[in-house]
C-alpha cells in the first residue's frame, strides 16, 4: 500500500488545518482497527503509525487511513465539506421485523413452523435496526413475544401430555 502525506489528497482548504493530539490517536484507532481485522499487515501498520504520529494535518492523517473504514474524510466529518453521515433513523421499516410479526400472528393457524420464523426473525431484523437505525423494533419485538409465548405453551402442552400419560 503506497501511502504518504500528501498522496491522493488536495493539500489545500480545511485539510491544511494541523492536526491535534487527540486527532492522531483517532487516526491511530483507525489504523489498530485495520490490523486487527486482517486488513494491514504488521510492516505497513508499523509503518502507516510511525507516519501517522509524524503528520502536521488533518489532510496528512486523512491520508495515511484514505484506505481503512473509518478513515479519510470519515475521520474528519465535515472538515473537508464532506457531509459526515446521518444519524437521524432511516425512513423505512425493517422487512424482517414484519415478517417477525406476520409469523408471529401467522402461528394461531399454524403453530410451531411460524412461530421459530418469528423468532429468528425477530432476532435478526433487531440486529439489523441496531445496526443501520432503521424502524420496527416494535414489530420485531412483538413477533419475538408471540413466538415464545408460542414454543411456552408448547413445551407445557407436552409436559401436561407426559404427566398425564405417567
Amino acid at each position: 500500500m503506497t501511502m504518504g502525506p500528501g498522496y491522493g489528497l488536495a493539500a489545500s482548504g480545511q485539510g491544511r488545518m494541523r492536526a491535534s493530539d487527540a486527532d492522531r490517536e483517532r487516526a491511530a484507532e483507525v489504523l489498530k482497527t485495520g490490523f486487527a481485522e486482517g486488513r494491514l499487515d504488521k510492516d505497513e501498520y508499523d509503518t502507516l503509525l510511525g507516519q501517522l504520529y509524524s503528520a502536521q494535518t488533518h489532510g496528512d492523517l486523512a491520508t495515511l487511513t484514505s484506505q481503512l473504514p473509518g478513515g479519510g474524510y470519515a475521520l474528519f466529518p465535515g472538515t473537508f465539506g464532506v457531509p459526515a453521515r446521518s444519524t437521524a433513523p432511516a425512513s423505512h421499516t425493517n422487512g424482517l421485523a414484519v415478517a417477525s410479526l406476520a409469523c408471529g400472528v401467522a402461528q394461531f393457524f399454524l403453530p410451531l413452523p411460524t412461530a421459530l420464523l418469528a423468532i429468528v426473525f425477530g432476532h435478526v431484523s433487531r440486529s439489523q435496526i441496531r445496526r443501520t437505525g432503521e424502524r420496527g423494533a416494535g414489530l420485531a419485538m412483538a413477533g419475538l413475544v408471540l413466538g415464545w409465548a408460542q414454543v411456552v405453551l408448547v413445551i407445557i402442552a407436552l409436559a401436561a401430555f407426559v404427566s398425564m400419560r405417567g
